[in-house]
């Protein structure tokens, strides 16, 4: 049961490249979101700006109260729409790193079962049922793994329907159906 040289080489290789990959999909993430915040915060500077100037030009009391409404019914919008964009570009690399993260184990499991099976090959007489426990413990550990896999991917959907029906509260808050 012991490890060449070469495959220890070959799964660090492959540890890095999956590190990397990993990296690589956090950073366009967080490019993603700086983005979207660099474009929220032009657009709402230029708004901001667009309000002031109409607010300092408004005739009376009416017309001030007019724009203010006029103001907070798009901002709410536009807060929600960007509430979305940032859930949705979390719930992609999200599920991107899982993705990653199952293969990764997958491969890992692979592999380990191959070296029990091997161990189990020149294993002396006798050493059955230490193996069998092995063997037990590996089922043991995959059917918690497909347990925890199974509650992230509850609360993922529970989340994105709560996403929902927040978006679909607040638009018919804002009269837009």
């Amino acid at each position: 049961m012991s490890l060449t040289p070469e495959q220890i080489a070959a799964a660090n290789k492959a540890n890095l490249e999956a590190l990397v990959s990993l990296t690589h999909k956090a950073f366009e993430s967080i490019e993603k979101l700086v983005e979207l915040n660099m474009q929220a915060a032009r657009s709402t500077l230029e708004e901001n700006a667009a309000h002031a100037k109409a607010v300092l030009s408004a005739k009376g009391p009416q017309e001030l109260a007019a724009l203010q409404t006029e103001y907070v019914k798009p901002a709410q919008e536009k807060a929600l729409a960007y509430g979305r964009q940032v859930y949705d570009i979390a719930a992609s690399t999200q599920a991107e790193v899982s993705k990653m993260a199952e293969a990764q184990l997958a491969t890992a499991k692979e592999k380990f079962t191959e070296l029990v099976d091997q161990a189990a090959e020149k294993a002396p007489k006798g050493s059955e049922s230490a193996v069998a426990a092995v063997k037990t413990a590996m089922a043991n550990a995959d059917a918690a793994f497909e347990s925890v896999q199974k509650a992230a991917r509850q609360a993922v959907s529970l989340a994105e329907t709560n996403l929902k029906t927040l978006s679909e509260t607040a638009a018919k808050a804002t009269g837009r159906r």
